[in-house]
């Protein structure tokens, strides 16, 4: 199966121009957004950036290092997320399809890629993005390598994102394992899990298919030097010894973020 070339052209770079300032205002102030290394991120050709995934539904980790994107590179470099399809089809956030969100496949990231763009990829997914909020400060891509054979099969460098503050928007107590499995969702829907959350306005929220309000809390974002995997791996790199060092160098990362807040939501 290959990719339709029209899921990229949604992306509006005159939206982005018009809304950038008041979104990046709206985080600066509610999220106190700081995103660190830019600079790290190739000036410009395709890059595979690979994020640690927070936050439920609302995924604020996801608009604050776009809109930080978009800032330093200007509106005019695309770069594309990679989401859920059941995220895109909340009405809440259909606006994000304009900042260049598209669903989560194979064939949309080797089509972005392939065309010279940034491409920003979560393989944690929902096992990550809904983990409980005592697990915030870890790394938890359920084993899932697809990233190392995309940036393989490309050619191009892995850019790590490591992000913290977004599991503390809401109260992540169970990712529902057991109640996503009883109902067949993974068969059904490609979900392995139906989280369990207190979260505002809802209290008691199962699922977060609405969405919820974001609490307040600070997200930290460091973007880490390039890994070309061959450059370190030789030719044929292994792909569980990549996948290893990725998450290594992430979880170090994080564990730096981790260490600089002095309380939840404070930061």
């Amino acid at each position: 199966m290959t990719a339709d070339p029209a899921v990229l052209r949604e992306r509006d770079p005159d939206f982005i121009r018009e809304t950038l300032p008041t979104l990046w205002l709206f985080a600066s102030i509610w999220h106190r957004a700081e995103v660190r290394g830019l600079e790290n991120i190739p000036e410009s050709g395709p890059v595979l950036l690979v994020g640690n995934h927070s936050g439920g539904n609302m995924t604020p980790d996801t608009g604050v290092f776009t809109l930080a994107f978009s800032t330093y590179f200007g509106v005019e470099r695309r770069c594309y997320q990679l989401a859920h399809k059941l995220v895109l089809q909340m009405p809440t956030v259909s606006w994000i399809r304009k900042y260049g969100t598209i669903e989560a496949s194979h064939e949309n990231a080797d089509l972005a890629l392939s065309e010279g763009c940034a491409v920003l990829v979560y393989p944690g997914g929902d096992w990550e993005v809904f983990r409980p909020s005592w697990h915030s400060a870890q790394i938890e891509f359920a084993g899932r390598k697809g990233f190392i054979d995309l940036a393989l099969r490309h050619d191009v460098p892995i850019v790590p994102v490591v992000s913290i503050g977004g599991q503390e928007t809401a109260l992540f107590l169970s990712r529902g394992e057991g109640i996503a499995k009883a109902f067949g969702l993974d068969r059904l829907f490609r979900l392995k899990v139906m989280p369990i959350t207190l979260a505002v306005p809802w209290g008691l929220n199962i699922g977060d298919f609405l969405g919820h309000l974001q609490l307040p809390a600070k997200i930290t974002q460091q973007v880490l030097p390039p890994i070309n995997l061959r450059d370190r791996f030789g030719p044929r790199p292994d792909r569980d010894r990549a996948y290893r060092f990725v998450t290594r160098t992430m979880q170090k990362a994080l564990d730096g973020l981790a260490a600089e807040r002095r309380l939840p939501l404070v930061g």
